[in-house]
């Protein structure tokens, strides 16, 4: 099994140190041609709007809005999903029929971890909430899988799985052995 990890910018590094312990061969993908023989791909966390830009300007924005591809993003990757983005119209694939709200939780300072309980996954997960959005609206065909204090953090739709939290930067395997069993499997 091949894995691709946008590799614009964000905590791309750190899903490929997760793909590798769970014995999957990680891509680096920059290019639309990085994404010959990927069987999924990883949108990280980072800053949402860079990553929109640059997903335009190297070619990969059509690509990947074709949505063949099971998609898995965290944090800034969950917003690059999402169909709707309260108060902005930033660049974004808009595979998932949701809104999300770019930094819900606050600043930098305002960071912080806590056990979250994914539906689906044995024990809870390690949630690393950094300027974190969160999902205040889905369509019908987008399963919850899990709140923090009452607020959407992780679903899915389709191929896609979106997380509003950093899970690479924890040693929890879960939600990426969740995406590679479930959506790319």
């Amino acid at each position: 099994m091949r894995v691709g990890v946008l590799a614009l910018q964000g905590a791309f590094r750190e899903h490929m140190a997760t793909l590798a312990r769970l014995g999957v061969e990680g891509r680096e993908v920059r290019r639309a041609d990085d994404l010959d023989g990927v069987q999924g791909l990883i949108l990280p966390g980072g800053e949402s709007t860079t990553i929109g830009m640059l997903m335009a300007e190297y070619g990969l924005e059509d690509a990947l809005k074709q949505g063949s591809l099971p998609m898995f993003g965290t944090c800034a990757g969950m917003i690059v999903l999402a169909q709707e983005i309260v108060g902005s119209t930033q660049p974004r694939l808009g595979l998932m029929d949701m809104t999300v709200d770019r930094n819900h939780y606050g600043r930098q300072r305002e960071s912080f971890e806590t056990e979250v309980a994914v539906s689906g996954l044995e024990h809870q997960v390690r949630g690393v909430f950094i300027r974190a959005p969160v999902v205040t609206r889905t369509g019908p065909g987008v399963e919850i899988l899990a709140r923090h204090d009452g607020e959407i953090v992780v679903c899915s739709e389709g191929r896609c799985l979106a997380s509003a939290f950093h899970p690479e930067l924890t040693d929890d395997t879960q939600l990426h052995r969740l995406f590679l069993d479930r959506f790319v499997g």
